[in-house]
């Protein structure tokens, strides 16, 4: 594994500026967004000379785009917007070969209707989870046609809120263009965080041989997303690194919801663990 870093944790006039600090901190892997570039986060249309700019920025510092993060609301409860969402997504996707990055990062969604991080009771509904895998096929459409991976995150606010369900999501659309982004900070729902190995150890039970990027950061409570820097919550580090090693996973570690002051901290804190990563 190595070290990456979600590009959007540096705030830069430019997508030049961002990657000169991530070569500063020594990364070799970022998960993009657009928006480094000047771009909305998706895009309604990417330029080929766009396209053409991130490549060469990228190449000439030697930083592999481990994924493009394509998030949006794939149950929300207004069509339009999912039906725009899935336009985008097509755009990014047709563009990925020249960016040279494998992987599209996806959020599931949620039916609260203005903020698709937030839980919602009717997330748990059967027309939620049609919705999802309704969305989910045609995004996975999408993929096959440009060669790229999607990658979705079981996340406890949103209607994929367990390895389980991301497990049946799997199995329902069975593609293989559709995998898993692994994130332990996830996954516990309110009062589990007593049974973190536990639950850590059925979430690679059901989903190892399927993830293809994983994130690091931490958590201070239970019931929702952790929101913390990678070090500085609840979460046993060195059993998740464990299990991703046993897993076989030996792509990007990326370092998210930290702030630009935290990130030497937190590559040390990583890098600490010398049995799992190499720097």
């Amino acid at each position: 594994m190595q070290i990456g870093i979600m590009a959007k944790t540096f705030v830069r006039p430019t997508l030049g500026d961002v990657l000169d600090v991530v070569g500063r901190y020594s990364l070799r892997a970022i998960q993009f967004s657009f928006s480094c570039a000047g771009l909305p986060n998706m895009p309604d249309r990417i330029d080929p000379a766009q396209v053409e700019r991130i490549h060469v920025e990228m190449d000439a510092r030697a930083i592999t785009m481990a994924a493009v993060s394509g998030t949006f609301n794939m149950i929300d409860p207004d069509l339009s917007k999912r039906r725009d969402g899935l336009r985008r997504l097509r755009e990014m996707a047709s563009v990925c070969a020249r960016l040279v990055t494998p992987v599209i990062t996806l959020c599931t969604g949620t039916r609260d209707p203005d903020n698709m991080w937030r839980r919602h009771p009717d997330n748990d509904s059967p027309t939620a989870w049609r919705d999802l895998v309704v969305s989910m096929t045609e995004a996975v459409q999408y993929a096959e046609e440009f060669g790229v991976t999607l990658a979705f995150e079981p996340e406890v606010s949103n209607v994929v809120d367990s390895a389980h369900k991301a497990r049946r999501l799997l199995d329902e659309v069975r593609s293989p263009r559709l995998k898993v982004v692994m994130d332990g900070a996830n996954l516990f729902h309110a009062g589990e965080l007593p049974r973190m190995r536990e639950i850590l150890n059925e979430a690679f039970d059901l989903l190892g041989p399927d993830i293809v990027l994983a994130h690091a950061k931490d958590l201070s409570q239970d019931g929702e997303a952790g929101h913390e820097a990678a070090g500085t919550g609840r979460l046993d580090y060195d059993h998740y690194l464990m299990l991703l090693r046993a897993a076989g996973y030996d792509g990007a570690l990326i370092l998210h919801s930290l702030d630009e002051t935290q990130v030497a901290g937190c590559i040390e804190f990583l890098r600490s663990k010398t049995i799992f990563l190499s720097p």
